[in-house]
Parts: structure tokens; C-alpha cells; sequence
């Protein structure tokens, strides 16, 4: 019998985080230990932490876990892995070793759920050229799979989301909607194509993305994934000390996401990311309403949003339409905070202009 996934679940993917607000308020009150050699902790909720280990090679630690994303148990294990992965890749490291991270259902184990799962979540591994040490289950009544992953990073090549600087482009490697695709499957509105490309989008690693960033002399970078593009950007320009600005037209997005959010189709997450951004948030008038709500949508797996040196963006658009396999595009630029960091919407794009100058 064909096991559906979402049958088991109240919550799907990154919708399933903590909202950003009360993690934020959590994180403020508790001492943690740390250290000279910690150069990236909670504090500036970063993707990953990174410790120092000599004046030039620095551990990458990560860990990142949900419930089904897709139907299918394969597909839901590949995803969940390319997910815990990328947090490595946001800090331009190299993934090493992982460590698996299972709750499950009695009855989906017997049934041959939990195999299947693995086995979609080491094909991700062994893409990424990252070795399975073992890992720790137990039952729980909703299924929940990720995986703890530990890397390298050469100091000189760290990425973070302190790193961004005014003038810089802001350049995001996949498309949003995830969030809103994954509430249409369930509803049974979605097309098979969508759902597969959605499940596509979500399987790919960012590890060319991140190569790209650290080619063209990216220091500031995050992936987006729960809190959306305008939490995880909000998250970016807080710990940057900047602003930033993006233009809604020229973010890319799954086919048929549009609708979906049009229709209504948001989880409560995205309702929570908007609580969270605030009034440091601000929309101009000709912004739709889909599209704002596109910008709040929980992602699983997302893209990248990197941080481009202005005089690199044309190099970087150039090679990443021959490296890249999901749709990317400029969506704004960074700017100097006047008082405290805050994001802009506008309508239009930012276009490139000659050696990568320009703008909307």
C-alpha cells in the first residue's frame, strides 16, 4: 500500500519551526557557554555555528530537523538531508559527517517508512560527498527526520549574515513558494508537475550556490528557509548593521505560487514570520497583496540569499546560469541603516548594469 505522508502530519517542513519572535525572545534571556575560538554563535542567528580550530580552518556545526515535506518517504528524506546541509553551505563550508535525527511512528517503521526515508537521505549525503556516522531514533506519534551535520571552513572563506555591506546585490538562488505548494498539494490543487518541481527545487543542494558566492567574494550570505525571505533577510540586516531593499518583481517563484498565496493558501507560519518583521517591514503601495504574502512563506530547503559585491554580480548571474539547476535572480540590494536595520519592498527590480552596477 502507497504510504502518504502528509496523512501523519499537522505540520509540514520549516512551517513547523519555532516562530521567530518567541526564539528571539528565548535566546535573549539564556547565558550560553562559548569562548574565545567561538566566531559565530546564537547571537546573531546565524545558519550554523562555526568554531575555531587554527588561525585558518574553522568547524562548521549544524542541525536541522522536521516533519514530512512531500508524500513520498524517499523524496521526504533527500529533501529533509539537502536542508541540513545547507546550513553548512550558507557559512561556505564543505559538509564532512552527519549524524541522522529520527521520531517515528511504530507502524511506519514495520511498514518499511523509516528504510525509505534513509535511503532518499543518503542519496543527498552522497551527493554532497558526506559520510553517514550513524545517528538516533525514537518512536513518537508524528514522524520527524534531519540530521546534525559537521564541516570545514577556511576563515578566509566564511560566509555569515553579519557580512553584508552597503552597495552590495542581493542575489537569491532559488525560487520562493515552497510553503504555499506544499498547503496546495494537501488540498489536492495542485498539479503532479507542481509537485514534483516543488520536490525538486527542495531535493538540490546549495552547495554550487554557495561556491559561487564564495568565488565572487561574497562575506554575507543566509539561506532562507522557515522564517522566509523577509524574516531570514530581516535576520541578515539586523546582525549586518545594515537596510535592506528588495524589489518584488524581480524575486523568482514556483509556477503557480502566486495563485496558491492569492487563494489564501498560507500556513500559520507565514502569519507568525509577519508578526515577527514587524513595522521594520514596509511595503509600497504597489506591491499585491499575493506577492507580500510570497515574501513571508515558511520555505523548506530554500535558496540562498547572497550577498554580491556589486563589481561581481554580472560574473556571478553568467555562471550561475550554467551551474545552477533552480531559478535565481538580483531581488535587491543592501543599504546604509539610518537608525535601526529595516527592509523595503518596492514593486519594480533591480536590474545590472554594466560590470554589474545598476539598479532599480
Amino acid at each position: 500500500m502507497a504510504i502518504d505522508l502528509f496523512e501523519s502530519v499537522s505540520e509540514c517542513g520549516c512551517a513547523a519551526k519555532v516562530p521567530a519572535q518567541e526564539l528571539r525572545d528565548l535566546l535573549r534571556g539564556v547565558q550560553v557557554p562559548g569562548g574565545p575560538d567561538v566566531l559565530v554563535g546564537p547571537d546573531t542567528l546565524d545558519d550554523a555555528g562555526v568554531y575555531r580550530l587554527t588561525d585558518d580552518q574553522c568547524l562548521v556545526q549544524t542541525l536541522d530537523f522536521f516533519p514530512p515535506v512531500a508524500r513520498d518517504p524517499r523524496d521526504y528524506g533527500r529533501i529533509a538531508a539537502a536542508n541540513a546541509l545547507s546550513d553548512v553551505y550558507a557559512m561556505g563550508g564543505r559538509p564532512l559527517t552527519a549524524l541522522a535525527i529520527v521520531c517515528i511512528p511504530s507502524a511506519l517503521v514495520r511498514q518499511g517508512v523509516l528504510g525509505a526515508i534513509t535511503r532518499g537521505a543518503i542519496q543527498a549525503l552522497e551527493e554532497a560527498g558526506c559520510a553517514l556516522l550513524g545517528g538516533h531514533s525514537v518512536l513518537d506519534p508524528q514522524p520527524k527526520f534531519g540530521l546534525s551535520v559537521t564541516g570545514l571552513v577556511a576563515r578566509d572563506r566564511m560566509l555569515t549574515n553579519a557580512g553584508a555591506r552597503p552597495g552590495d546585490r542581493l542575489i537569491l538562488t532559488k525560487p520562493l513558494g515552497t510553503g504555499v505548494t506544499i498547503m496546495a498539494v494537501r488540498a489536492g490543487m495542485a498539479s503532479p508537475a507542481q509537485e514534483v518541481e516543488a520536490n525538486r527545487t527542495m531535493a538540490t543542494l546549495n552547495a554550487r550556490a554557495a561556491g559561487l558566492a564564495v568565488a565572487c567574494k561574497a562575506r554575507g550570505a543566509t539561506d532562507v528557509t522557515g522564517f522566509g525571505l523577509l524574516g531570514h533577510g530581516l535576520q541578515l540586516a539586523r546582525a549586518s548593521g545594515v537596510s535592506l531593499e528588495i524589489g518584488a518583481a524581480g524575486v523568482p517563484m514556483l509556477e503557480g505560487a502566486l495563485e496558491f498565496a492569492d487563494q489564501g493558501l498560507l500556513s500559520a507560519a507565514a502569519y507568525t514570520n509577519r508578526d515577527y518583521v514587524g513595522d521594520a517591514v514596509v511595503f509600497d503601495d504597489d506591491v499585491p497583496l499575493a506577492v507580500r504574502d510570497l515574501l513571508f512563506d515558511p520555505q523548506t530547503s530554500g535558496g540562498m540569499l547572497v550577498c554580491c559585491p556589486p563589481d561581481q554580480v554580472q560574473s556571478f548571474l553568467e555562471r550561475a546560469g550554467a551551474e545552477l539547476s533552480t531559478p535565481f535572480g538580483v531581488v535587491g540590494r543592501v543599504v546604509a541603516a539610518d537608525g535601526p536595520s529595516r527592509i523595503t519592498v518596492r514593486g519594480g527590480a533591480f536590474g545590472v548594469g554594466p560590470a554589474g552596477e545598476g539598479g532599480g
